[in-house]
């Protein structure tokens, strides 16, 4: 029955809201993180070998190519930061969060809304929509 509490087997004390906001900031740290020996090692930490990763502009499989990703967007938009809005929501094995991405410290100019599938508590597939991409981006 949906929203009744003891009916979806997590026990009193746990926080979903706080666990999908773990593994959304856990996921945007890696798009932010510019050391590439640091990057590589959240991948490897927090997706599973054979994840896929896709969006309406890039797609990629395995830790190399999801590295890739993050370095082509990386090189794309220098100086740029990627930000959680507002708070990421899931259950089971499924996250959904929205994010910004812009300057340090500034306004974003790029939004979107991505849809995770967890496997033993690491990212198995990554669906990413871009809710705002402006022209010149």
């Amino acid at each position: 029955m949906i929203g009744l509490p003891g009916t979806d087997g997590r026990s009193e004390g746990d926080d979903p809201m706080n666990e999908a906001n773990t593994n959304a900031e856990r996921y945007l740290a890696i798009w932010n993180e510019t050391d590439a020996a640091r990057r590589r090692a959240l991948i490897a930490e927090s997706w599973s070998e054979a994840a896929t990763y896709s969006d309406p502009l890039m797609r990629g499989e395995g830790h190399e190519q999801i590295n890739s990703l993050v370095e082509a967007v990386q090189s794309r938009f220098p100086g740029f930061r990627f930000a959680l809005i507002g708070a990421a929501d899931g259950y089971g094995d499924n996250l959904r969060f929205s994010w910004g991405l812009g300057p340090e410290n500034g306004e974003a100019l790029i939004k979107g809304t991505d849809f995770a599938e967890l496997q033993g508590g690491k990212l198995k597939s990554v669906r990413g929509f871009i809710d705002l991409l402006p022209e010149a981006a």
